[in-house]
């Protein structure tokens, strides 16, 4: 147990410079919030901006699509000017360098023969998106509002959620952190914290009892997403009856309402990279498996998004790796190599087949 004060000053009657010394090293542990603006890591070429090389990219970029598209849906200047709308938008926001290691990143993918998503959520309004190669969906024939990923009247970084064949992701974070440098890149921490029916579980085992004693408290709490067990023991009648008349439950509920929502342990977020200006440890104490790798930071999403650091979701999707499989499978037995992105979205044969 913890000793009081009384009983520590008795403890170190011989030694009290011991006692005013843990006084001052807790004087020196004290963490004081910090809040910024997000910052970015410089993503600079040939000496110019960061937005100046974003108009050039973005530019060049779009010239390729609509001379790949062939028949447009729009005019070319209807193209342009939504173009130089969204530049506006993101040289105002101060997000340029955002936009550009997010296209990087991505065209390595591509240039390596990785499966990319097409794109999806809000970020597939954006035209310069389109031109950047991070998304393969022209907005323009599906009206698509740039406005819902950047906004200038509701101020939020972008956050563009980029899907990678789930067998090459790793190849893809590893690119980022020879690019940018390993101290300058982290995965994100994660807490576990003891959710309701696996703390009753917890401890009715750690008390000795067997495993249907836990099982069956476990399964009178609801299963719904953020349930505690508080409001179980009071709004499912069979387990308040139990915690008013059993007196094992009533003392394993009390034992485990203690104990419900303190962290466990630790694990790694599903997709979030962050890669800061400076070494990581500048901003985030950091964390480490007992090997040394897998380094991560010691502050979760949220505290890394108050302290102006940005995520990058690099996220794996199964589907995509079944679906490179499959066109690999189609080469071979056919020699006919499948594009994807060119199937037609309006084949008739298809949507008779699925109905």
């Amino acid at each position: 147990y913890l000793k009081t004060q009384a009983e520590m000053a008795t403890l170190f009657a011989d030694l009290p410079e011991a006692l005013e010394n843990t006084s001052e090293i807790a004087r020196r542990c004290s963490v004081r919030s910090v809040t910024r603006d997000p910052i970015l890591p410089s993503f600079s070429n040939e000496g110019r901006s960061e937005i100046e090389e974003l108009k050039i990219q973005a530019k060049e970029g779009l010239e390729g699509r609509l001379k790949a598209a062939g028949k447009l849906y729009a005019e070319r200047e209807t193209y342009f000017e939504r173009l130089d709308f969204e530049l506006g938008v993101i040289e105002r926001m101060g997000f340029p360098g955002y936009f550009l290691i997010v296209s990087d990143f991505i065209k390595w993918a591509k240039e390596q023969d990785i499966p990319v998503g097409p794109g999806r959520g809000s970020g597939a309004g954006s035209l310069v998106a389109w031109s950047l190669l991070i998304t393969d969906l022209d907005p323009l024939p599906y009206d698509l509002l740039f406005e819902r990923f950047l906004n200038p009247d509701r101020v939020s970084m972008p956050d563009f959620d980029v899907d990678f064949c789930m067998d090459n992701r790793d190849r893809v974070i590893d690119y980022v952190t020879q690019k940018y440098g390993r101290p300058y890149v982290g995965q994100i921490v994660t807490y576990n914290t003891m959710a309701a029916k696996g703390v009753v579980r917890d401890v009715s085992r750690i008390m000795g009892h067997g495993y249907g004693f836990g099982d069956r408290i476990a399964k009178l709490i609801p299963a719904t997403p953020g349930a505690t067990l508080a409001e179980a023991v009071e709004t499912v009648p069979e387990l308040k009856k139990a915690y008013a008349e059993e007196e094992d439950t009533k003392a394993a509920l009390d034992l485990a309402l203690e104990l419900e929502g303190i962290t466990r342990g630790v694990g790694v977020h599903a997709g979030g990279v962050v890669i800061a200006p400076d070494p990581l440890m500048s901003y985030t104490p950091l964390y480490c498996d007992p090997d040394g790798s897998g380094v991560r930071t010691q502050f979760d999403m949220k505290d890394l998004e108050a302290l102006g650091l940005v995520k990058f979701d690099f996220l794996g999707l199964k589907t995509l790796t079944v679906i490179e499989e499959a066109v690999q499978t189609i080469k071979q037995r056919t020699g006919q190599q499948l594009d994807m992105l060119a199937l037609p979205l309006d084949d008739q044969l298809t949507y008779r087949k699925i109905t």
